[in-house]
C-alpha cells in the first residue's frame, strides 16, 4: 500500500506539478486549495503526511497546522512557503510542523523530506506500540475492589511531576507501581533509573547516585556518571529507602531539594531534573521514631503515598494470577500452555502467603514446570501450601477415660489425617509430621490402622 500525500496549495500550478511529481514517486496523492478543503479531506482519508502552504486565502497555513495538530497529533505536516523567515519556520516546528520547504520547490528536496517524515512517523508508531506493549506488561493484574483502587491512584498520579512513596511487604509489587507510574507520566519517553539502596555498600552509594570524577579515589580510573545524571529528565526509583544510612540520607536530601550535585571529586554543579518514587518495605514512621529515618527526607518524598495491599487482602485475584503466570510461562517456553482447576485454586486461596505475589509466581512456575498434566490439580498443590485443619476432639477423646486414652485418640486421629493428605505414603508423612519412618510405621501397628 503506497503512502498518502495531502498537498495543500492555492496556486493550482504548484498542486499539479507536486501530483503529478509525487504520483511517479509511488505516493498516492490528495490535492485542497485551502485551509477548510484540507481539514475536511483529513478527516474523510486520514493522508499520511501533508504538504501544507503558509500563505493561502481563509484560515492560512498556521491556524490549519494548528487544527491539524489539534485532531490528528500523529499525523506528518511539512510547510512549504513562498515568503519564508526564520521566525515563521521556528513557530511552525514548535506547533509541530516536522520540515519547513522554502519555495521554489526543489524537486528532489521535496521528496527527501518527505521520506524522512514517514519513516520519523513509523518510528512514532513502532515506539508507541512498543510503550503500550511496555505497559502491558507491567500492568498491575487483578480486579478485587483493594487493587481497583490501586489502579485509580495511580492513573490519577502518574501524569503529574509528584514524587511518591510506595510502601508494602516485600514481593507485593512495589516495583511494578513505580514502573507503572513512569509508564504512564509524560516522562516514559526518558529513562527510569532503578536504584537499590540496600545493595549498595554506603562508601559506594555517592559515586552509585551522584557520579565520579577520574582520580576522585583509588580505583576511580575513568569518569563515571551517577545514577541521577542518568536519570536526567526521567524518573529515579529508589527502592528499599529504609535501608539507607543516616549519613547518605543526608546527603540525598540535598540533591533532592535542590536537583543539583557534585560528582565525587568534581567542583563542577550539575543541574538535573528527575521525577522521584521512592519504596520501602518498612514503616517509616516507626523507623523515624526509632531514628533510623530522618523526617525530613520522609515529609519530602511522601508527597503521594501510596500502598500496595499484601496478596491475603486480595485473594479474589488469585485466579487471574495464576492464569496470567501461567500464560506467561507458556510463552516464555515453559511447556505447553497448563490450567489450574478450582479445586487447586481453593488451596491457593487459603494460604496466607507470607512472601505475596512474587512467591505466588515462583510456586506457579515450580508447578508449571514439574507437573507433567496440562491440568494442576489440587493433588499437585505442595502440602506446605494447603491449610492445616486443626484436629477437632472426637467422640472418643471426649469420652476417654483418662488422660493417656485421650492423647492415644488424639494422635491415632492425628496420624490417620496425615496418613491421607499425604495419600498413605508412609515416608512423606514421617517427614511432614517430624518422626522417623520406622517409629511412625510402629505408631500405625500399634494403632492398628
Amino acid at each position: 500500500m503506497f503512502p498518502t500525500i495531502l498537498a495543500v496549495d492555492d496556486e493550482s500550478t504548484i498542486l499539479q506539478s507536486l501530483s503529478g511529481i509525487l504520483s511517479d514517486e509511488g505516493f498516492e496523492v490528495l490535492t485542497a486549495s485551502n485551509g477548510y478543503e484540507a481539514l475536511k479531506i483529513i478527516e474523510a482519508e486520514s493522508p499520511d503526511l501533508v504538504l501544507l502552504d503558509i500563505w493561502m486565502p481563509g484560515i492560512d497555513g498556521i491556524e490549519t497546522l494548528q487544527e491539524i495538530k489539534r485532531t490528528n497529533p500523529f499525523l506528518q505536516v511539512i510547510i512549504i512557503s513562498g515568503h519564508g523567515t526564520i521566525e515563521t519556520a521556528v513557530k511552525a516546528t514548535k506547533l509541530g510542523a516536522h520540515d519547513f520547504i522554502e519555495k521554489p520547490l526543489s524537486i528532489e528536496k521535496v521528496v527527501v523530506t518527505i521520506n524522512n517524515a514517514l519513516h520519523f512517523r513509523q518510528l512514532e508508531e513502532e515506539n508507541r506500540f512498543l510503550r503500550k506493549k511496555t505497559l502491558e506488561k507491567h500492568s498491575i493484574t487483578g480486579n478485587s475492589s483493594t487493587i481497583l483502587a490501586l489502579k485509580k491512584q495511580i492513573a490519577v498520579a502518574a501524569p503529574t511531576n509528584a514524587w511518591i512513596l510506595i510502601t508494602g511487604e516485600n514481593g507485593t509489587g512495589k516495583e511494578l507501581v513505580a514502573r507503572t507510574v513512569h509508564q504512564m507520566s509524560h516522562r516514559a519517553d526518558k529513562p527510569l533509573i532503578d536504584v537499590n539502596c540496600a545493595a549498595i555498600p554506603e562508601e559506594l552509594i555517592e559515586s552509585e547516585l551522584f557520579g565520579h570524577e577520574k582520580g576522585a579515589f583509588t580505583g576511580a580510573t575513568t569518569k563515571k556518571r551517577g545514577k541521577f545524571e542518568i536519570a536526567n529528565g526521567g524518573t529515579i526509583f529508589l527502592d528499599e529507602i529504609g535501608d539507607m544510612s543516616l549519613k547518605t540520607q543526608a546527603k540525598i536530601l540535598r540533591i533532592l531539594q535542590e536537583q543539583k550535585f557534585e560528582r565525587v571529586g568534581g567542583t563542577r554543579t550539575l543541574t538535573v531534573d528527575v521525577r522521584v518514587i521512592a519504596a520501602s518495605n518498612k514503616d517509616l514512621e516507626e523507623e523515624i521514631e526509632k531514628g533510623t529515618f530522618r523526617d525530613d527526607l520522609y515529609y519530602r518524598l511522601n508527597v503521594i503515598p501510596i500502598d500496595v495491599p499484601p496478596l491475603r487482602n486480595r485473594t479474589d485475584d488469585i485466579p487471574l494470577l495464576v492464569e496470567t503466570f501461567l500464560k506467561g510461562f507458556h510463552k516464555e517456553g515453559c511447556g505447553d500452555l497448563r490450567t489450574m482447576t478450582p479445586g487447586a485454586i481453593k488451596h491457593l486461596e487459603e494460604y496466607p502467603w507470607p512472601g505475596n505475589v512474587r512467591e505466588l509466581k515462583n510456586l506457579v512456575e515450580r508447578m508449571a514446570i514439574m507437573t507433567e498434566s496440562e491440568v494442576i490439580d489440587a493433588a499437585d498443590i505442595p502440602h506446605s501450601y494447603k491449610r492445616k485443619d486443626p484436629v477437632v476432639p472426637n467422640e472418643g477423646m471426649l469420652g476417654a477415660d483418662s488422660l493417656k486414652e485421650a492423647k492415644k485418640q488424639f494422635e491415632m486421629a492425628y496420624i490417620m489425617r496425615k496418613l491421607s493428605e499425604n495419600e498413605n505414603n508412609i515416608s512423606q508423612t514421617a517427614d511432614s509430621i517430624g518422626i522417623e519412618r520406622s517409629h511412625l510405621h510402629k505408631k500405625i501397628k500399634s494403632f492398628g490402622l
